[in-house]
């Protein structure tokens, strides 16, 4: 007899006594007999409620998911989540075992490199105090079990404003901060790992098609110089940004085709609201991040709520709880326009209020007093209303759509199909 296919976990496991990554196998396929047909999710781990929409949507879907954590969401200092890679781990196996879920699911670490934590920039720590932080939460993510870990040096806040960081920099940080990762896990026997690469953010320094084709080219011959491995993923600019539904099309099929010389995948952020979602398998991205839209649909599901509660003559304070800790959080000033950005917060117009907190809700989701006004929602709801199941059933529909557009629907399977056995 054959050797049995592992589903589930056990194909990670599997791989990983290969010595081989789960998400450096399944880029080989999406660049190989599978390309321009498949869009891995990944799912920004934004509230407790997010991941346990998102390991549902992903069984039901029968796909595997990716989970793209930031410094701001889950650090040693526990995050605005209030999780450290440790924890996020921990609930992550629990919800799995709770909820009898057997499928892939790889934690990965999202945009990890100096200054992309906000208390680092707001502090104007130097650069060697905020590298070291970055290199601290690395080794966490590798001993929490991470399998994915984006390496983004893209800010230099000791730079000259205006000026784009030089790409030798870019180069020297990214492959700084890639071999402390590989001498870690190997010093630690942990099994291998997949990379990340690149940033889709303005100001980045590498928006302009010439500079990322000549990062990548200095990049991947640093890397051999050193005998470490190439990234799977590169994050490309292709016109998604948080507050619009733009896709780039024809940008992202030469950054693909840039890409694919490297033997990697483009992998797309903000790709939350973005229409012709269907477009992302056959513009060739690998790997898409959903984050801050999933912290305005569980905010609508709320408002949804609290609009409910009010018409039976309930005592609501939620919505007066989150607008108040948003706007005390000082977050909510990242995503003014130039024009607002000399205005208080009750100086602009309601609907970019409305918007603001909405999207600013995920930095507040487990502020004290935000959650004591939730659990009093949910316990005055109770008669009538299962508000957590309604809260994450809106979450779960809001993330199939992605599954449906990326070809994901019954994607295990099709991996099963081609395990190298």
């Amino acid at each position: 007899m054959g050797e049995q296919v592992p589903h589930g976990e056990a194909l990670v496991r599997a791989l990983r006594a290969r010595h081989r990554s789960f998400v450096d196998w399944v880029v080989e396929l999406l660049r190989g007999p599978l390309a321009y047909a498949h869009t891995l999710l990944a799912v920004c781990p934004n509230s407790v409620a997010v991941v346990e929409a998102a390991l549902e949507a992903a069984a039901e879907a029968n796909a595997p998911l990716l989970f793209a954590a930031t410094l701001n969401q889950v650090d040693l200092d526990g995050g605005y989540t209030g999780w450290t890679p440790h924890t996020l781990a921990q609930f992550v196996a629990q919800k799995r075992q709770h909820l009898a879920l057997d499928l892939p699911v790889v934690l990965g670490l999202d945009h990890g490199g100096p200054w992309k934590k906000d208390v680092h920039a707001r502090d104007r720590l130097s650069f060697q105090e905020t590298f070291r932080s970055v290199l601290r939460t690395i080794e966490a993510c590798l001993d929490a079990g991470y399998g994915l870990l984006h390496l983004d040096p893209t800010v230099d806040l000791e730079a000259s404003p205006g000026s784009p960081i030089p790409i030798d920099r870019i180069v020297e940080r990214t492959v700084a901060l890639l071999q402390h990762a590989e001498s870690y896990r190997q010093a630690r026997k942990l099994p291998p790992v997949a990379y990340e690469v690149g940033t889709e953010e303005v100001g980045g320094g590498l928006e302009a098609e010439t500079r990322m084709a000549a990062f990548l080219d200095q990049l991947w011959k640093a890397l051999d110089r050193e005998g470490l491995p190439h990234p799977v993923f590169v994050v490309g600019d292709i016109g998604t940004q948080l507050d619009t539904s733009d896709f780039d099309f024809k940008r992202a099929q030469r950054l693909d085709a840039l890409v694919r010389r490297y033997g990697a995948l483009i992998k797309g952020h903000y790709t939350d609201g973005v229409t012709r979602l269907e477009l992302y398998p056959k513009a060739g991205i690998g790997g898409a991040n959903v984050g801050p839209g999933l912290a305005a649909v569980e905010f609508e599901a709320l408002e949804t709520l609290i609009h409910e509660a009010r018409h039976r003559g309930l005592p609501v304070t939620l919505d007066i709880a989150l607008k108040q800790a948003v706007v005390e959080s000082g977050r909510w000033k990242k995503w003014l326009q130039p024009e607002e950005k000399d205005l208080p917060f009750e100086a602009l117009s309601p609907e970019r209020q409305r918007w603001l907190v909405a999207t600013g809700s995920r930095y507040v989701w487990t502020h004290p007093a935000v959650q004591a006004a939730r659990r009093q929602l949910y316990a005055m709801l109770a008669p009538w209303i299962d508000a957590q199941a309604y809260v994450r059933d809106r979450l779960k529909a809001y993330l199939q759509k992605y599954f449906h557009a990326f070809n994901l629907i019954g994607f295990n399977e099709r991996l099963r199909a081609l395990w190298p056995g």
